[in-house]
């Protein structure tokens, strides 16, 4: 399978770690790493060592100054997390999550696995863009999982069934891509759109709730799985009520 998952992590704080996870997604094939606002800034030859040869990986990494731009140009985001979140967002332990976004990269959809920091983990800012949380099957009396031990998890999940009963389908031209759900980027132009337009009509009150609001109207427009043209459609709709009150 040529179209396979980009590793995310949110701000990684040790270059070992970021090696480490280097190291793990080398053991099972996975090439793409993507690295949101690490501490330390680009891998040091910390991350060289750790990495035990998975020298391209980090040679190719690509750093991102924020979220949004990490996953703009992916359709389907998987966020590991030891935390129920109240989000309302469907939950899977990991060989389930892996074998979802299987199903998604058959039907030609870009899809990344979101990893949190070491010290605290996801943050709700990350959460609120995953289209499913993935809790991982630990020992309920010590859960604590290194960050790349996570992605070794993950990256077993991934190896394991890519190699035995998960179809294959190279035919990507004859795919319909107006039927994959719509990228983050178009997501989040859309999200951006509503919110400026909300708060341009006082929605948002109090306003020491937006911050809340906001993410609960995010995680409503994500579960709903909208495809390019649907959000493109709600962009209309959006456009057209502003118009109907300005007129």
């Amino acid at each position: 399978m040529t179209n396979k998952p980009v590793i995310i992590l949110s701000k990684p704080q040790m270059h070992e770690n970021i090696g480490a996870t280097a190291r793990a997604m080398a053991n099972f094939g996975l090439d793409s790493l993507r690295l949101i606002n690490p501490r330390d800034g680009v891998p040091s030859e910390k991350a060289y060592s750790m990495a035990s040869g998975a020298d391209s990986i980090l040679d190719n990494a690509v750093i991102y100054a924020d979220i949004h731009h990490a996953i703009s140009d992916l359709n389907i985001v998987i966020a590991t997390t030891a935390r129920h979140r109240d989000m309302n967002k469907p939950v899977m332990n990991a060989e389930c999550s892996v074998r979802y976004i299987c199903d998604k990269i058959n039907d030609g959809a870009k899809c990344g696995i979101l990893f949190g920091g070491e010290r605290a983990g996801l943050d709700n800012d990350d959460i609120v863009h995953a289209d499913i949380l993935v809790n991982i099957d630990v020992n309920p009396q010590f859960s604590s999982l290194n960050l790349a031990q996570s992605v070794l998890l993950m990256g077993y999940e991934w190896f394991k069934s890519v190699s035995s009963d998960v179809p294959k389908n190279d035919k990507i031209s004859d795919i319909d891509f107006s039927q994959l759900p719509a990228s983050k980027q178009d997501l989040h132009y859309f999200h951006e759109h509503l919110e400026t337009e909300l708060t341009r009509k006082n929605f948002f009150y109090p306003p020491e709730k937006k911050q809340s609001m906001v993410q609960t109207l995010q995680n409503l427009f994500i579960r709903a799985g909208m495809n390019t043209q649907e959000v493109r459609t709600m962009r209309g709709v959006i456009k057209a009520l502003s118009k109907s009150h300005t007129e």
